[in-house]
């Protein structure tokens, strides 16, 4: 048996030759293949868990290494901060979504911080990313908007904190702000608490034990 094929894209036809052993009679048939459409993945800033530290630094051509500022990695450590409650079930949320932040991302130094109230403090926090091995701290605020906390509190917290520290670098990133993934994260928190009032669904972790979510 033979096989002769001719590439034409988008598609290829492929023409099989048969030989029969009975008649000794060739056939030929032709069909036509057309190959699968492959996922095209979104071109982003995104950066994979595995990628972000093998791109962390490059030569500058000297010998010497230079970090990648937009880029996190071993020695970058993270303060989710956010304002801090008298109620300690409030500020336990917090360390979960640390740990949830800390799984889903690989970063490998994560910290909760407490702006007034409650601790772990943004300077325990600094303190602990620091004892880690960071040498730069992004200092994160687990806001909405950038209101007084972000414009003064939180910055002058942090400045503090960084005095005791003098080679170790910080930045303070903005709030949630107008971001279009909070959208879904209200409707679907909206849906789930009408489930709830309906009967459908359990209590969230916000509101368990609180039985707030009920109609008035």
């Amino acid at each position: 048996m033979s096989m002769e094929s001719l590439s034409i894209l988008p598609h290829i036809t492929i023409t099989r030759s048969f030989v029969s052993e009975k008649t000794k009679t060739r056939t030929r048939t032709p069909f036509k293949w057309t190959p699968p459409k492959f996922l095209e993945l979104p071109r982003g800033p995104s950066e994979s868990k595995y990628l972000f530290r093998r791109k962390l630094c490059l030569s500058n051509g000297n010998g010497e290494i230079r970090r990648i500022p937009h880029v996190l990695g071993d020695r970058d450590g993270v303060i989710i901060v956010d304002h801090g409650s008298r109620r300690k079930e409030s500020n336990l949320m917090l360390n979960d979504f640390v740990a949830m932040f800390r799984e889903k991302t690989g970063y490998p130094i994560v910290e909760p911080a407490h702006m007034e109230l409650a601790e772990p403090s943004i300077r325990d926090a600094f303190v602990s990313c620091v004892q880690q091995g960071a040498d730069r701290v992004i200092v994160s605020p687990f806001f909405l908007f950038p209101g007084r906390h972000w414009h003064q509190d939180i910055p002058s917290l942090a400045a503090e904190a960084a005095k005791e520290h003098p080679d170790v670098s910080y930045i303070i990133t903005a709030p949630l702000g107008l971001h279009d993934l909070l959208v879904d994260v209200v409707n679907d928190r909206i849906k789930h608490c009408l489930s709830h009032v309906a009967g459908d669904a359990d209590e969230c972790a916000a509101c368990a034990g609180t039985s707030k979510c009920r109609l008035y």
